[in-house]
């Protein structure tokens, strides 16, 4: 039990340290370059996916019944948290430079666009607050209904982490190629991905979900989707 609290532990780490380098990966895609055509919007494309296929199909419950022939059912979260973390850094690391600069506005109106991110990043922040961080990060595993969390953000939306992520990666006052590819891809991905989640939290919370999916109509973008 003690190396896999070591392993849990390392897999948290792991997760945080992927954050950090996505943080300074999307500063990064601020430098300017020229347009460098198709095939890297090809590859990212390719790259993305492969990560994007993991995040949604090692969930879901066939994916599971295999991996518990291979690990016991408490060390699935952990599993999974390591290999998201190693690919985001792989997505980072292997990105092929798209180029070409969409918009880039300055003056006070760039702040506008500075507060669009802040205003994303409190949004993940409370959402992260309502919810069980060390869980989020595979190191406690939750149990039980009272889980469900319908409080806070979770009362504008029913994914506010998703709502967050799409203020913070379109807001952006220096946008380039890189970074509307990016956000759009990743946007367009958690989108798609909703349906098959709010399957599964309907799944372990049952009844309650339904009741709380009634109570917040909406997704992500309220009043919207």
């Amino acid at each position: 039990m003690r190396f896999e609290r070591v392993v849990a532990w390392g897999g948290g780490g792991v997760f945080v340290a992927s954050l950090a380098i996505l943080a300074a990966w999307l500063v990064s895609l601020g430098r300017p370059s020229p347009f460098g055509g198709w095939t890297p919007i090809a590859f990212d494309s390719v790259l993305f996916l492969v990560f994007a296929a993991h995040h949604s199909l090692l969930a879901r419950p066939g994916a599971q019944k295999v991996m518990l022939r291979i690990f016991p059912e408490r060390q699935l979260r952990t599993v999974y948290v390591w290999t998201a973390s190693l690919l985001l850094i792989l997505v980072c690391w292997l990105w092929q430079p798209i180029g070409g600069q969409v918009f880039r506005i300055t003056g006070i109106r760039a702040f506008v666009h500075i507060g669009v991110a802040l205003a994303g990043l409190l949004m993940i922040m409370l959402s992260v607050r309502a919810i069980d961080a060390l869980d989020l990060a595979g190191i406690r595993k939750s149990h039980g209904s009272s889980n469900l969390q319908i409080t806070g953000p979770y009362r504008l939306v029913r994914h506010p982490l998703y709502l967050g992520w799409m203020l913070i990666v379109f807001a952006p006052a220096n946008m380039t190629g890189d970074r509307l590819f990016f956000a759009a891809i990743s946007s367009a991905y958690l989108i798609v991905a909703i349906p098959w989640e709010e399957a599964s939290l309907e799944a372990s919370f049952g009844r309650a979900y339904v009741e709380y999916k009634r109570l917040v109509r909406s997704r992500v973008i309220p009043y919207v989707y």
